[in-house]
């Protein structure tokens, strides 16, 4: 069963591992791979990277990505987003600590933020433009 708005949104806005999927070179099936992410209800989703990795120049060439979580235990859920890149940065102290927030200690995150080079790190946003999920219930 589709979710509705609000419960889309919200577990969008929870802390899972996002499923970044974006159109690759001629003859190959899109790039898919895992991403720490930031999402908040009517906002943007935001990841960030190298910007040198082939996740950013495919992200970058296509103009837009898809992003996909899950949980995997009942109730299985799911929640897809696709959308053109509304703008793309370099990541900021902010951003950075935002995300690192949702996945690690609060004890790691400083320690994580300060080994980050932000030389290289590009963060991208993308409103979402369609979306796709499911509750598939209890069994």
């Amino acid at each position: 069963m589709a979710l509705s708005t609000a419960d889309r949104e919200a577990f969008l806005a929870e802390a899972h591992i996002g499923a970044l999927a974006v159109q690759d070179e001629e003859g190959r099936g899109p790039l898919a791979v895992p991403v720490w992410y930031d999402y908040s209800p009517g906002g943007e989703v935001s990841f960030l990277t190298d910007r040198d990795s082939r996740k950013a120049r495919l992200v970058t060439k296509a103009g837009r990505f898809t992003m996909l979580v899950e949980r995997t235990h009942p109730t299985y859920r799911y929640v897809s987003v696709e959308g053109p890149v509304s703008s793309a940065n370099p990541t900021t102290v902010e951003e950075l600590t935002r995300i690192a927030a949702r996945y690690l200690s609060e004890e790691a995150v400083e320690s994580y933020v300060a080994r980050s080079n932000f030389d290289v790190l590009v963060t991208f946003h993308m409103r979402p433009a369609r979306w796709l999920s499911s509750d598939l219930g209890s069994f």
